[in-house]
């Protein structure tokens, strides 16, 4: 990071690179905010690891998730957007000027939109990292038609899980749905099991993920903790994986028990011209297009802020 950046109050500083950072970059920049996009380390995010995303509005093509990132960053660098590369350290917005400390200095910004990802899992499964966005998903909305007439797995225990399950059931030949430990919404069973291409398994875990340059196989331990091998197309992994990044604002802002920022319908934060999204927000719905959209909010509810403008 520069230290021409170092010495600008910006209109706008967004914390995370990724569709929400970017997204708002665009709206932004184009209403001639002043704006900063800080990253720690640039295009990498499960986005990025995504290999086709066919359902974003207005592109008739398929393309990966790192390919939709890069055209959204160049939008909003063509409108004047700056992308900058470094660790931020802490924050302090208990002033009207918000003040982010980085590994070079202190950014400081009239407004500030919190767009990080989400954590990688510690206690990956083997396989796991290395086939992740290469037939190994951490949900399954992406676009489940890529799973038409395939088999899948899905492990987990929620009601997140019995859902995905229900919507895969539409597209798969078979989904095999894993369930490591007694399931939390027994009462939804009986949605899957009117299903005749969905299999429920009970106590059921996964030891290790196979393949070459895609997923091809899994070990699965069974009941008995024996070891089965199978062939597999797909696997979602829904137990506990994500997590918000957003530890390094300590209590700046509300959050809640995961971590998840607490927002209003404006993406607005409990502090004033601080305002949050994408995964750093909880949302029931994880799509592309909808971290897109928290952008849009977040960049409109931040210039209203710094304009004075009225806002409900």
């Amino acid at each position: 990071m520069s230290s021409d950046i170092l010495n600008k109050v910006y209109d706008l500083v967004i914390v995370g690179g990724g569709i929400a950072g970017a997204s708002a970059a665009i709206y932004a920049a184009r209403a001639k905010l002043s704006t900063l996009v800080i990253d720690k380390v640039q295009n990498v995010g499960t986005l990025s690891v995504t290999d086709k995303i066919a359902n974003y509005p207005g592109l008739r093509e398929s393309v990966t998730g790192l390919e939709l990132l890069t055209r959204m960053q160049v939008q909003a660098k063509s409108f004047g957007a700056i992308f900058a590369q470094s660790n931020i350290l802490t924050v302090d917005f208990t002033k009207e000027t918000k003040e982010i400390t980085v590994t070079e200095g202190i950014v400081k910004a009239k407004s500030v939109f919190i767009a990080v990802g989400a954590k990688t899992p510690t206690n990956m499964i083997k396989g796991e990292e290395a086939f992740l966005g290469r037939g190994v998903s951490y949900c399954s909305t992406y676009d489940p038609a890529f799973y038409h007439d395939k088999l899948v797995v899905i492990i987990g225990d929620t009601d997140k899980v019995i859902e995905e399950t229900a919507t895969l059931s539409k597209f798969c030949k078979e989904v095999r749905l894993l369930v490591p430990r007694t399931l939390h919404v027994e009462a939804g069973l009986a949605i899957l099991e009117e299903k005749r291409n969905v299999v429920i398994l009970l106590e059921h875990s996964i030891k290790e993920i196979k393949g070459t340059n895609l997923l091809e196989k899994i070990v699965v331990l069974n009941e008995n903790h024996e070891e089965l091998e199978w062939d597999i197309d797909g696997l979602i992994l829904n137990v506990g994986r994500m997590k918000p990044e957003t530890d390094f604002l300590k209590n700046s802002v509300q959050r809640d028990e995961e971590g998840y920022i607490i927002v209003d319908e404006h993406l607005r934060t409990n502090v004033p011209g601080v305002f949050a999204g994408g995964d750093s927000r909880h949302s029931q719905i994880k799509q592309p297009v909808i971290s897109a959209a928290d952008g849009a909010i977040a960049a409109l509810a931040a210039d209203g802020y710094i304009n004075r403008k009225p806002q409900s």
